[in-house]
């Protein structure tokens, strides 16, 4: 009796868009500006990309739309979290802090638009365009998924 197994690989088809996003500011106002930019609904999710390492958890937040008319699923997600880390001595300067990355070969990037669904590669430029357009975006760029060792994280 064959025995067919599965790999990771089965699971993780790239049939998503990846689009980085360079921006200082926090995950719900860059929600709130794409919502407005790109006539979107994207809302907090229940739930947060949980990522757990050896010694700690990290947690990214997660805005998700989808839209009725074409079933295309929008998601943003955050690429860092700080950890707290406190220290044994009691000085003024005992605590720390570390950042964990979704994505770590991606450190630069702040924010990741997951784009699910059939656009093509038109409809990406225009998004990437508009989203550039926004004054506290510094930038925004397509992200090759094909090329990422730890694309995994993006699997939810």
């Amino acid at each position: 009796m064959q025995i067919h197994s599965l790999t990771l690989d089965d699971f993780s088809s790239c049939d998503y868009f990846l689009v980085g996003i360079h921006s200082t500011m926090e995950d719900y106002r860059l929600a709130y500006l794409l919502n407005l930019h790109l006539q979107l609904n994207l809302y907090r999710s229940n739930y947060d990309i949980d990522l757990k390492n050896d010694d700690k958890d990290a947690f990214f937040s997660l805005y998700e739309f989808t839209h009725n008319a074409t079933e295309n699923c929008w998601f943003l997600i955050s690429n860092h979290h700080k950890n707290n880390i406190e220290g044994n001595n009691l000085s003024l300067f005992s605590e720390s802090q570390t950042v964990t990355y979704l994505l770590p070969e991606r450190k630069k990037v702040d924010y990741f638009l997951k784009l699910e669904g059939d656009f093509s590669s038109n409809t990406i430029d225009n998004i990437i365009e508009k989203i550039n357009k926004i004054p506290q975006v510094i930038t925004s760029y397509s992200i090759d998924t094909n090329k990422l060792k730890s694309k995994e994280s993006l699997i939810f």
